[in-house]
Order: structure tokens, then C-alpha cells, then sequence
């Protein structure tokens, strides 16, 4: 119990730290920290992928390959929304109007 409690003010702690960390953040740096993001879940792919490749017990492997799946889906959707931010930033060609 006390090691639920621990892991809750972590997280607690950590959700404060996040948000008063993003907050700060210009918003021309927006995209280069969504690109760290995304390779952080990346290395959470590599992590799911040693836990669920390693243990025997099959609620285990689940949560690993649901980690796999959830992680995939933030690298995917991040890229693509990355792209779509470049994109906005690149200039518009004027020539063919």
C-alpha cells in the first residue's frame, strides 16, 4: 500500500513539474519539444518490447504489448503532427497565382 501511495505522489509531482515546465515554453519551441517527445516513446517502444520479450506471466506480456501499441500510436500521431507544424512554417510558393 504504501508503495501505491508513492507511485501516486510521483506522478502527482511529476504532472505539477510538467505543467508548470510546458507552460514556460515559447510556442516557436513547441515543435522541437514535440520531436523529443516522440523519440522519448520511442525508447518507451524499446522498453515494452524487452519487458513483454522477457516475462512469462501473460498479463504481463498484455500490458506489454498494450504499451507497445499506445506508444506506437503517440510516435505516429506525433510525427504527423510535427510534419503538419513544419509544414505551416515552410514558405508558400507565389509564382502560380
Amino acid at each position: 500500500m504504501s508503495g501505491l501511495i508513492f507511485n501516486l505522489f510521483i506522478f502527482v509531482l511529476a504532472s505539477f513539474v510538467g505543467f508548470e515546465l510546458i507552460s514556460k515554453v515559447p510556442p516557436t519551441l513547441h515543435t522541437p519539444l514535440m520531436s523529443g517527445a516522440n523519440a522519448i516513446s520511442g525508447i518507451t517502444i524499446l522498453g515494452a518490447l524487452v519487458v513483454a520479450g522477457q516475462v512469462d506471466h501473460q498479463i504481463a506480456q498484455h500490458i506489454g504489448f498494450t504499451a507497445i501499441v499506445f506508444a506506437t500510436i503517440n510516435v505516429v500521431g506525433g510525427f504527423m503532427v510535427t510534419d503538419r507544424m513544419l509544414e505551416m512554417f515552410k514558405k508558400k510558393d507565389t509564382t502560380n497565382e
